[in-house]
């Protein structure tokens, strides 16, 4: 017999019901005053901390991790986790494709400036993140706010704020002093009275720590013993728990209670609850967006008024009481975000900058104390027309200038592409789309480099007359251009962060201009309407967006003037075609099976071991045989004779050469000859595919045949069938994408043979 309906959802909601209410008392939501203190003995550096010191240890919490970055310190540099955004879905807001791609020089930065904020006691600057429009400005402070969001969920993250709370008399005896009781007795409190037994709350809308309750002396004392207890007596307590004042408001309470029970404040403490919060971006709590509006962030109204003032007691019924509200309020105890800060005349802000100088912005009645990471961000049109002002200069020790530029790693704004965009596009995508678009947006983006520039002159030159494809690659993945001998290969692979860091110091940094990401993604989106006939989102049809869009005159960077190769954004096209050209030769090549990549690396390692024991005069022992041999002299003249060299011992010697002094580098580590001479390995590669063009050319239309339908003959149909079905599984392409790609490749590459 089937379970009743009506059964199995009342089961379900009171199952429910029980998670919640078990949530919400492991969590502790609710405390008493004493019982919060027990909590802040226990863990001090939890809570007793400040904003900035409360968003470095989110930082520390989700941790960090070292990304491979030719321009990094010695190939690497330091990644934060947060960025990835490892919470998202998890209740806090935000998706994994709104995560920060790139950027880690701007987060490492940050991070250190909030450690010095924690040094110095409290934030005292505003951070302004300056950068071309569609930098990721916007969505490094939103990673921020969401890593916030997740860290206030967790035990580690817990924060509280506080209530005074005024109970109502049972049977006609009055509590609280509201019909004339002498209020609670010696350790009560009031903290856990259900509501109903509550006649008035009055919540601190700052969000202030409840332990600026606590008498000064007091409270250093108490604290003191709690970090000594915690094994952290030297460790930074900051300004505002140290030595922080109550709002204007809950001082006002907390002295006409004092007044009422004669300095009693046991008896005081027992009208405060002590609540849980989260921080929340959507409901504006500690995680606030300010957009660039002419008004005041901050202000004051009464709220007397607003209640009945027989539910207070006599002793604040009196009182004129005024609560705070605002922006600056939402955003206290976490971030304020003003985005594009400086399009706002500057006297509608700068009471900001006179406000972190002191902590305190100034109000009609009172002081607001504030307790948040003020972050700003502005184009760079706006940030030089404030360092214009005559003022400038007065408030520039109060901002923390944090550059944000175009992403200049190809694999990176790939990345961006492909999180946010191909996930809106409802028709098959061919290989290399994304790459496509990377690849110019980051050309457009790149400048020349001044060989005066640098310390080392040889390394300015080699840097000086790097092509802007080979500056992308350089940036991407390290690589370096075939043309340069073993030395300068390495020496140029090790000033790579040199050359990535040329101009930091200057307002003119790579970087600043290009192809933005919104520009890009409007033209990837043009590109799929164009292809909607296709069926198929493949890299012809974004080239042709490209082309057209280099003939606008509306963008400043397709003005530019080109120098040497670089700024030549309709060349660019031609660049990248030829670029597209060569992967998808690449995987025909692989895909036919005429010979493989791992038959050419077999051939140039058995070279390199003939030739090790010929430098040497030792012989080679035979695999088959097991016999010892003199040095294959065949093997070795044809591979010297593929690769161009003149005069075969000499460059065995070179090479033997290479390989000693990268083991002496890199002791203990086998050397592998595949990844030492790559520029060798692809030669021989070159050349094994040149004497077989024929083949690849009838292979390649054996295979857009059998996608038409209309043939190849039964005896070529096995190979067209096994190429596609490679191209297909390792190299993700659909029945289109293919047809496209290739016919493209075999019309520019084949089609006069």
């Amino acid at each position: 017999m089937s379970a009743d309906p009506a059964d199995s959802v009342a089961a379900e909601l009171a199952r429910t019901a029980d998670e919640v209410h078990e949530r919400f008392r492991a969590q502790r939501r609710v405390l008493s005053f004493a019982e919060y203190l027990q909590l802040v003995r226990g863990h001090p550096l939890r809570h007793a901390r400040d904003a900035a010191t409360y968003l470095r240890d989110a930082f520390d919490h989700f941790g960090s991790y070292q990304v491979e970055r030719p321009w990094g310190g010695q190939g690497r540099v330091r990644r934060w986790r947060l960025f990835d955004l490892p919470f998202a879905g998890a209740g806090a807001t935000g998706r994994g494709s709104d995560r920060l791609i790139g950027q880690e020089e701007l987060q490492n930065a940050v991070y250190r400036t909030l450690q010095g904020f924690h040094r110095e006691g409290r934030p005292n600057r505003l951070l302004l993140l300056h950068g071309p429009n569609g930098s990721a400005k916007s969505t490094f402070a939103g990673c921020l706010m969401a890593a916030l969001e997740a860290y206030s969920r967790l035990d580690e993250g817990a924060l509280y704020r506080f209530s005074w709370v005024f109970p109502r008399g049972e049977k006609g005896t009055g509590i609280g002093f509201t019909t004339g009781s002498d209020g609670p007795a010696p350790g009560e409190s009031y903290a856990h009275l259900p509501e109903e037994r509550i006649d008035a709350k009055l919540p601190s809308e700052l969000r202030e720590s409840p332990l600026l309750l606590l008498p000064l002396e007091a409270r250093r004392r108490f604290l003191a013993e709690a970090f000594e207890d915690a094994g952290a007596k030297d460790a930074r307590v900051p300004e505002r728990i140290a030595r922080g004042e109550l709002g204007h408001r809950n001082r006002a309470i907390l002295d006409a209670l004092l007044t009422a029970y004669r300095g009693d404040l046991g008896r005081v403490l027992a009208h405060v609850q002590v609540e849980r919060w989260e921080m929340s971006r959507r409901y504006r709590v500690g995680a606030v967006t300010i957009g660039p509006q002419m008004a005041v962030d901050a202000g004051e109204r009464q709220i007397t008024a607003d209640r009945s003032l027989g539910a207070l007691p006599a002793s604040l019924s009196a009182l004129s009481l005024y609560e705070t509200v605002g922006e600056l309020v939402d955003g206290q105890g976490g971030l304020i975000e003003y985005s594009d800060l400086l399009k706002r005349p500057l006297d509608a802000w700068k009471y900001l900058l006179l406000a972190i100088e002191s902590g305190d912005v100034a109000l009609q009645r009172s002081n607001l104390a504030l307790d948040s990471v003020l972050l700003a961000s502005s184009n760079e049109l706006h940030l030089k027309a404030f360092q214009e002002h005559p003022e400038y200069h007065s408030f520039r020790g109060r901002l923390v200038l944090l550059r944000v530029p175009y992403l200049r790693d190809v694999a990176q704004e790939q990345g961006i592409y492909d999180a946010q965009i191909l996930p809106q596009i409802r028709m098959e995508v061919a290989p290399h789309v994304t790459y496509v678009a990377a690849l110019w947006a980051v050309l457009t983006r790149l400048r020349r480099a001044s060989a005066d520039r640098f310390d080392d002159r040889e390394l300015g030159k080699l840097a000086a007359d790097l092509t802007p494809l080979e500056k992308a690659d350089l940036y991407a993945t390290g690589a370096v251009p075939r043309r340069l001998d073993p030395d300068q290969a390495k020496q140029l692979r090790g000033g790579a962060q040199a050359i990535h860091s040329e101009r930091r110091g200057s307002t003119d940094y790579e970087g600043l201009f290009g192809a933005s990401p919104r520009e890009m993604r409007m033209l990837l989106l043009d590109a799929v309407a164009a292809s909607e006939g296709e069926g198929c989102l493949a890299p012809p049809a974004l080239l042709d967006r490209l082309e057209a869009f280099c003939e606008r005159d509306d963008y400043e960077f397709l003005k530019l003037a080109p120098d040497r190769g670089y700024h030549d954004a309709k060349a660019f096209v031609s660049r990248v075609r030829e670029r597209w050209l060569d992967r998808v030769e690449d995987e025909l090549r692989t895909s036919t099976g005429l010979v493989s990549e791992a038959q050419v690396r077999d051939l140039f390692e058995r070279y390199v071991l003939h030739a090790s024991h010929f430098v040497k005069g030792e012989r080679v022992r035979n695999p088959h045989t097991g016999d010892l041999e003199a040095a294959d002299e065949e093997l070795m003249s044809g591979v010297e004779e593929t690769l161009g060299a003149e005069d075969g011992p000499a460059f065995r010697r070179d090479l033997m050469s290479a390989v000693a002094n990268w083991a002496i580098e890199n002791p203990g580590v086998e050397a592998e000859p595949a990844s030492l001479f790559p520029r060798y390995l692809e030669s021989l590669e070159e050349a094994y595919f040149a004497e077989r063009r024929r083949q690849l050319r009838g292979l390649g239309e054996d295979v857009l045949a059998l996608l038409r339908d209309d043939g190849p003959t039964p005896e070529d149909r096995e190979g067209a069938a096994r190429t596609l079905g490679t191209l297909r599984e390792r190299f993700g392409y659909g029945d289109a994408g293919a047809r496209i790609a290739l016919g493209a490749l075999l019309a520019a590459r084949y089609a006069a043979e």
